[in-house]
């Protein structure tokens, strides 16, 4: 908790580390409508979000919480509204839980409190004398986020938890049975045999007739729906003519050089491969018999064996798959000992064995470069193209801004008059909704949405768009209608393919396992129909079954004999049937080594759901009592409705 306290930046974010996983359940409970079921806005003021016992949650106290784990940035409404809930949801199980312990005598003291202090930020205190106020204010602030108050606050809310926790919890064993139960449906795994039915292969062989197609657009004719559509004649500042027309001189491309002088300093480097041989964590017979393999495949690249297929064979770093490339390093990128040898060993050279906290190393210098600073000419292809852009970028801007003046006078300009007065190409977009991208513009939201709020005759402000700048005017405007089946033909198609195609799927599935639970084979009746049988490797319950996806969706051929069929059976939008061909249960001597993590991660599983039981059972109990009342319309306004 020490290290989490440390690595975190905001205060918030420690307590939604709370040991305790609580903010997960919070998360849990408030994925539904309304933060808490039944709450009304009874007993609380405008400014209050919350009310538990006497204590007020205001919307204030839950904005800076938000902020400080949002860090002040904007969020999207819908995030933004979880984010609330979550720190409503917190800060009202933090109150709830301080009552509640009040009422069961539980109190914090001030030993506790000093004893949780040491444990988190040791370095207030020289031995047992704490270092004063001030450097205390000062570590507090700087290794939490926090503010005294809101840190102390913590710790202590932090101890009462764990008290209530404890009493809640002490209790609660698992049994032999249970450790049994779950090391079986761990370990156990079956095999299948499967005739896998997919709609989508069975669409391109549906041709209806019109008369079939007719009569489907009309059973479902209030579904096709024609949007608004709007065109627009459109005159653009194309900005790929605008880089042809713009030409950069030396003048330019040296005045750019000078001013950036410092991006073109290129320090000591040395352009290295290398082969790795680890020896971290291991004894000193080890780390023996590694460097005796080291020294084997250094000899061979001594001896003109390829480097790089040497460190793609031996090398334990992840640069193995590069043929332990590691590009340019500089000065002070790695440890001593192999900086040393980089940059002392002449280029085409290969080491000796060098010695670092990682392992033994293999170095081959391929290339180096004394500091300098590279010459205009060098980097001249380099800086051209964005010398040119930047020139690109000030002409648009300077046409935008001329453009938006003369709009600005008057919107009622002919286009064909703007289209003059700046050399602007024109066009025109076909219909389009207010989704469907406009040839020649493309499908910017901005566009979009002017040309839906233009009126007959009006000429927007320059836009930026995906070609360069456009100024645009409403064409033709075509009211929403109920479709006619010509304008949706093609979707109505694809509709009538996909819906029959599923039952066709269905049909299939079920006459397959029909076949076979009237005797015959899977794999002769799916032959017979002309389906394809595939046999599965053993898969648990976590694995993955083939092309079919996660094993859990066969969680019921854990429970059926070997050789039996399953009937038709529906797969994430497929259909199956399966027939079990193997069932291996698990080694009872793994047991006795997968015990203690069963053991240990039943028993957190069961205390998990006890206090998540005494949480619901204690906010509803206070919600009864009168001593917990939402204000949904303060929550709402907070995140945003």
């Amino acid at each position: 908790m020490l290290d989490l306290i440390q690595q975190r930046k905001t205060g918030v974010k420690i307590v939604m580390a709370v040991v305790l996983g609580v903010i997960c359940l919070a998360m849990v409970i408030t994925l539904v409508p309304g933060l808490i079921p039944g709450t009304t806005n009874a007993g609380t003021n405008a400014d209050s979000v919350a009310r538990v016992g006497d204590q007020q949650i205001s919307r204030l106290d839950v904005q800076n919480m938000l902020n400080r784990e949002t860090r002040g940035q904007t969020l999207p409404p819908m995030l933004r509204g979880i984010y609330a809930k979550q720190v409503v949801d917190q800060m009202v199980f933090e109150k709830a839980l301080e009552l509640e312990a009040d009422r069961m005598g539980i109190r914090v003291s001030p030993e506790m409190e000093t004893d949780r202090i040491k444990k988190y930020l040791p370095m207030v205190f020289n031995g047992d004398t704490w270092v004063g106020k001030d450097r205390y204010t000062q570590e507090v602030q700087a290794r939490t986020g926090m503010s005294v108050t809101e840190f102390e606050g913590f710790v202590r809310q932090q101890l009462v938890e764990e008290q209530v926790r404890g009493l809640l919890t002490d209790g609660i064993t698992v049994s032999p049975e249970e450790v049994n139960d779950q090391f079986r449906r761990r370990n156990e795994k079956v095999a299948i045999d499967y005739a896998l039915i997919k709609p989508s292969d069975l669409e391109p062989t549906i041709n209806p007739s019109n008369e079939d197609l007719t009569a489907y657009f009309n059973k479902n004719r209030a579904q096709y729906q024609v949007p608004e559509k709007r065109s627009a004649n459109y005159a653009l500042l194309s900005a790929d003519q605008l880089k042809k027309e713009t030409a950069v001189t030396d003048k330019d491309l040296r005045a750019y050089y000078d001013q950036h002088i410092d991006r073109f300093k290129v320090e000591n480097r040395v352009h290295v491969e290398h082969i790795l041989f680890k020896t971290l964590g291991k004894t000193d017979a080890e780390v023996a018999e590694i460097k005796q393999k080291a020294d084997d495949v250094l000899k061979k690249a001594k001896s003109g064996a390829n480097f790089e297929d040497l460190a793609k064979k031996y090398s334990e770093d992840t640069t193995a798959d590069k043929g332990g490339d590691l590009g340019w390093i500089v000065e002070g990128q790695t440890v001593p000992e192999f900086e040393h040898v980089a940059f002392s060993e002449p280029k085409g050279t290969i080491s000796d064995l060098v010695k670092t906290q990682y392992g033994f190393h293999i170095i081959k210098v391929l290339d180096k470069e004394v500091a300098h600073t590279k010459t205009f000419e060098e980097v001249r292809s380099e800086i051209e193209p964005v010398v040119q852009e930047d020139a690109v970028r000030a002409k648009e801007n300077e046409v935008y801004e001329q453009m938006a003046a003369a709009v600005r006078q008057s919107n009622r300009q002919p286009l064909a008059d703007m289209a003059k007065k700046f050399n602007l190409e024109t066009g025109t977009t076909q219909l389009a909704s207010a989704t469907e991208p406009l040839n020649g513009l493309g499908n910017s939201p901005d566009l979009h949405q002017v040309l839906f709020e233009l009126r007959p005759g009006e000429l927007s402000q320059p836009l930026r768009v995906e070609r360069g700048i456009a100024l645009v005017t409403l064409k033709d405007d075509q009211a929403a209608h109920q479709a006619t089946l010509d304008e949706v033909r093609d979707t109505v198609l694809t509709n009538y393919r996909r819906e029959n195609a599923t039952t066709l799927a269905k049909t299939r599935a079920e006459e397959l396992a029909k076949r076979v639970k009237a005797g015959e084979q899977l794999d002769k009746a799916a032959k017979a129909m002309g389906i394809e049988v595939k046999a599965s490797e053993p898969f648990g319950r976590a694995g993955q079954v083939g092309d079919l996806g996660a094993a859990s969706q066969f969680s019921g051929a854990f429970s059926m004999p070997v050789n039996t069929t399953s009937g038709a059976t529906a797969i994430a939008g497929n259909w199956v049937v399966y027939r079990v061909t193997a069932h291996d249960e698990p080694k009872p001597e793994e047991l006795i080594l997968q015990k203690p993590q069963i053991e240990q991660q039943t028993l957190q599983a069961k205390q998990q759901a006890a206090f998540e039981a005494f949480r619901n059972a204690l906010e509803d109990r206070l919600k009864r009592e009168g001593k917990l009342v939402i204000n949904d319309s303060a929550l709402k306004a907070l995140s945003g409705g």
